[in-house]
């Protein structure tokens, strides 16, 4: 018969390590549903306004020519980023449940400005790029999540690629240049591509730095890690539409 103390028993560290990795999953797992439901209300939001904005004869309706033709589309195009960049600091005053409201509310106006894409481009198009984003997607997240290399420094480098696409975006606006649209896209694909990686990665560390934090802090940042995927996500389907989607 095995003496006691010769059984082996649970260290406090394996057991601690074992409470940690269960509760890193169930943030990554918030992260992730939220992201998957944010994009779900936007796709059906840009359905919706699309289906009202085509009238019975297959022409524009009413509210399809103030969505599109008149000065709401304005508001309706630059809402998301007034949204997005108002999120940072309403998240200090909100609760957790009205965080996850606001995330959702601008994923509505996200769908809103994006509606245009149902008209531009046929429902099967669409379709595929999104199960080709969808796939491209989960390989990138989950090589950002299981890597063990350090992607700060691919970060800060997308970063200022970033910022120098919405540059030279601007000024396609007046160009109207089809080749610099080519690039632009080519482009805009690779830096959300590497973004999701480096995001995932970001988010997980973020999770490791906030151990003992309290419940209401790691719910907002789980949101926050939500908006984060959500708009790498979006971004990389758009990009990828200009080239896989078939025009009406």
């Amino acid at each position: 018969m095995a003496e006691y103390n010769t059984i082996r028993r649970p260290s406090a560290t394996a057991t601690r390590g074992a409470v940690f990795d269960e509760g890193l999953r169930a943030y990554m797992n918030k992260v992730y549903s939220l992201m998957c439901v944010g994009m779900l209300v936007t796709a059906a939001a840009a359905w919706g306004l699309s289906e009202l904005a085509i009238g019975p004869d297959g022409k524009a309706s009413e509210f399809g020519r103030m969505l599109y033709q008149s000065p709401l589309k304005w508001v309706i195009m630059f809402l998301p980023l007034v949204m997005v960049f108002a999120f940072g600091a309403a998240m200090r005053r909100l609760s957790v449940q009205g965080a996850t409201l606001l995330f959702y509310a601008f994923a509505v106006a996200m769908g809103a400005s994006l509606s245009w894409i149902f008209l531009a481009y046929t429902s099967t198009s669409i379709v595929t790029t999104f199960v080709a984003t969808a796939a491209g997607f989960a390989g990138l997240s989950l090589f950002g999540y299981t890597t063990r290399r350090d992607l700060s420094g691919m970060g800060r480098f997308l970063m200022i690629g970033l910022i120098g696409l919405l540059v030279v975006m601007i000024v396609n606006i007046f160009m109207q240049s089809p080749g610099l649209q080519f690039a632009i896209s080519a482009v805009g694909v690779l830096i959300f591509a590497g973004l999701t990686a480096y995001d995932t990665q970001n988010i997980k560390n973020t999770y490791l730095e906030m151990a003992g934090s309290d419940a209401d802090f790691i719910g907002k940042a789980a949101i926050m890690g939500a908006l984060t995927l959500y708009l790498d996500f979006l971004n990389l389907f758009m990009f990828l539409l200009n080239f896989m989607g078939e025009r009406e």
